[in-house]
């Protein structure tokens, strides 16, 4: 897995392998749809939330590699969803942090299932502690609704459980807003979704969310003007019948303004 690149003088150095030279397609698609469906819309709504900004990338059930030797043994799939903060937004095949500038992923969330929920739980959360040293981490279980969240003890490398508020929510310092179970419809599937909250309660949509709210702001739109009209209409009539009474009054001799 390791390059070698040979220098002018003859002698060869090591060179840790390029994205280009690592997998980036495991081909294994995520546990069940509603997992795929709750990555996305972290991922979508994130990006919404801070559309202004340029300084940190996101995304979900990617590669990330952090030594030569874990990318040599391939035993580490990458988070569900995740954030780097102060980085460039641009289009990756995978996180790798020796092309990186060393950073690692300031929030993490795996997204628990049978099958990853102890390994999530353990070996995941040990590495993203001590080795990648990630500040937050939380895990959510889709379909049961299994909900806890960890901040880093940098003396110690330690995750420490966060205490949410009155309503279930935990706050996350790094993107300055709060993770928590919302229930809704997504996607047709009417459950407990992980969002993120701004302070104010207000849940960061998704695309699909946003197209509702637009809809539904046209739809009121039609008809404060369907009622402006009729209202318009009405004061015509009003007009008119008021013209025919004073038409009438006149034709018998009838002054109307008396």
């Amino acid at each position: 897995m390791e390059r070698k690149v040979s220098e002018t003088d003859g002698s060869m150095i090591r060179r840790p392998p390029s994205v280009d030279e690592l997998i980036t397609d495991d081909g294994e698609p995520m546990e069940s749809q509603r997992h795929c469906d709750q990555m996305l819309h972290l991922i979508e709504s994130l990006k919404l939330a801070w559309r202004d900004r340029d300084d940190f990338y996101t995304a979900g059930n990617m590669f990330l590699y952090f030594s030569e030797t874990q990318s040599k043994n391939n035993d580490f799939r990458g988070p569900d969803f995740f954030v780097v903060l102060n980085t460039t937004n641009r289009e990756r095949k995978a996180w790798v942090v020796w092309e990186e500038n060393g950073q690692t992923p300031d929030v993490v969330v795996e997204l628990l299932s049978d099958s990853t929920r102890h390994v999530d739980k353990t070996d995941k959360k040990r590495i993203y502690g001590r080795v990648l040293r990630v500040p937050e981490y939380f895990w959510f279980d889709p379909h049961s609704g299994e909900f806890a969240g960890f901040t880093l003890n940098v003396q110690t490398s330690e995750y420490e459980p966060k205490k949410p508020n009155a309503k279930g929510w935990l706050r996350s310092d790094r993107l300055g807003m709060f993770l928590g179970k919302v229930p809704g419809t997504l996607g047709g599937v009417t459950a407990d979704w992980l969002r993120l909250i701004q302070d104010d309660g207000t849940v960061a949509p998704v695309g699909l969310e946003i197209a509702q709210l637009a809809d539904e702001a046209s739809a009121r739109a039609d008809e404060a003007s369907a009622r402006a009209d009729e209202a318009s209409a009405r004061a015509d009539e009003a007009q008119r019948e008021l013209a025919r009474l004073r038409a009438k009054l006149a034709e018998a001799g009838v002054d109307p303004d008396d």
